[in-house]
């Protein structure tokens, strides 16, 4: 492809070159740079695209894309072009690569701070078994119609993204339905992508350690929301003391669900077990395969996001009876000795209560509840006393373990979690290190009719050291 093709919607500042060149691929990673391809330098979190644009050009990139001054050595050796904002390029160079392949979708995004694995999978699941070809970006796995791949991230590089969406394309999807984060749309890996919908599921404490506050985490994710074309729709939970906010200034069609007022699309529970819950949306009666509050809004959320994709409303209520639990989302397994053991990606202090109290109201005392909880490494560590005296509110007894400890001391962080605890608080926790060992003494703490709950890592089934 022609770099000038490539470079065609980029705010270009400066051309130092020929751009009438063709181009072999694309990376903003120096090493995956090969003879005709374009490198893109883009700042990053840890390290800065720019310190290799001389090893790109090593490697004989033909053409950099940069957003910073450029000392004028390099500019004999390549075509250099200096745009506004790298992050920004590189989404649109991405796009133009791949042929815009997200025009050629309908693309459903959902961000929130929890719920975003569920809704977006759940989706996918529902149109697949109403027989639609459809892919699936997620935490958990990317999928092309049934064709499963890996995930790295919760949304991948614009690259990636867009590599993806072609593949998606090319296997005949209609719809694709994926997870949108906030580090992806600050860092601009999402921009210029082609939404039909966006859903919001709720806003609580998570990646302080990114963003500077709460107010700047929500008015990230409100971005998103901001940037749906009018074509689009954008669908909001009414409840989520942020979910009016998020479509203050979004120029798509808007749309709410609730289980508390009546909005577009409203909800209630009518009967919980831990095998299902009885529910009613929009007056129809119906039984669900899930658990707790949180997952009857997720349900809300899937139901809504349906009815507006144009599905028939009572084909997508059969299907949600149908509907399974996302793998390590409140995912019940029946044990030896009448014990139950929850696993769930709770690693929030809002996801852990959910999840804790969705226990609470369906054990209704008939049990005790044993906590194994952690926090994450090199994470938010402001999250981890308040997580700590959640487990403790909420349980009988806790046992506190690693959670993805990174390049943190896992002792360490173990002890802020205690920090946030009182000493008779302290004395219904149990602190050892190795995960395996702390879910064996949980299970056997348990009697018969008590609930474990295994939280923080859901389907993840290594450790990040």
């Amino acid at each position: 492809m022609k770099a000038k093709k490539l470079i065609q919607k980029c705010k270009v500042i400066d051309i130092h070159g020929d751009v009438d060149i063709d181009i072999k691929g694309i990376t903003s990673d120096s090493r995956q740079v090969k003879p005709g391809f374009l490198f893109i330098a883009v700042e990053g979190i840890c390290t800065d695209g720019h310190a290799y644009i001389g090893k790109a050009i090593e490697q004989e990139a033909t053409l950099i894309v940069y957003d910073k001054p450029m000392i004028e050595e390099y500019f004999s050796k390549a075509t250099y072009v200096r745009v506004e904002n790298s992050a920004v390029a590189l989404a649109q160079i991405a796009a133009a690569w791949y042929g815009n392949p997200s025009k050629h979708l309908t693309l459903v995004g959902v961000t929130g701070t929890n719920g975003k694995t569920t809704v977006a999978t759940l989706l996918y699941n529902m149109v697949r078994a109403m027989g639609h070809s459809a892919g699936l970006l997620s935490t958990v796995a990317n999928y092309v119609n049934d064709e499963r791949y890996p995930t790295t991230h919760t949304t991948l590089d614009p690259i990636l993204l867009n590599e993806f969406l072609r593949k998606m394309v090319d296997a005949g999807c209609e719809y694709a339905f994926m997870e949108v984060s906030s580090h992806a749309i600050h860092q601009k890996r999402v921009y210029g992508l082609h939404f039909e919908g966006g859903i919001f599921t709720n806003l609580t404490q998570d990646h302080l350690d990114y963003h500077k506050n709460m107010l700047e985490y929500r008015n990230v994710k409100k971005s998103f929301f901001d940037d749906l074309p009018a074509s689009s729709f954008a669908l909001s939970n009414y409840d989520d003391k942020n979910g009016s906010v998020m479509l203050q200034n979004t120029k798509a069609e808007q749309y709410f669900y609730s289980l508390k007022t009546v909005v577009d699309f409203k909800g209630r529970i009518v009967e919980k077990h831990f095998d299902g819950t009885y529910v009613e949306f929009s007056n129809k009666p119906l039984v669900v395969q899930f658990v707790g509050v949180f997952n009857v809004y997720n349900l809300l959320a899937v139901y809504a996001g349906a009815l507006l994709l144009g599905f028939d409303r009572d084909e997508v209520l059969r299907v949600l009876t149908l509907l399974k639990p996302v793998a390590g989302r409140f995912q019940t397994i029946r044990l030896p000795r009448n014990i139950t053991a929850i696993v769930d990606y709770a690693h929030t202090p809002d996801a852990l209560t959910n999840v804790l109290n969705a226990i609470h109201e369906v054990l209704n005392k008939r049990g005790q509840v044993i906590t194994v909880v952690g926090c994450g490494g090199n994470r938010d560590k402001t999250k981890r006393p308040i997580m700590a005296r959640e487990a403790v509110r909420l349980s009988d007894c806790v046992v506190f373990t690693s959670d993805n400890p990174r390049f943190e001391d896992p002792q360490e962080i173990l002890n802020d979690m205690l920090n946030g605890l009182t000493e008779e608080e302290k004395s219904a926790v149990i602190s050892i290190l190795d995960r395996r060992e702390a879910i064996k003494t949980a299970y056997a703490l348990a009697k018969p009719g008590d609930v474990i709950l295994i939280a923080g890592k859901g389907h993840e089934d290594y450790q990040e050291i």
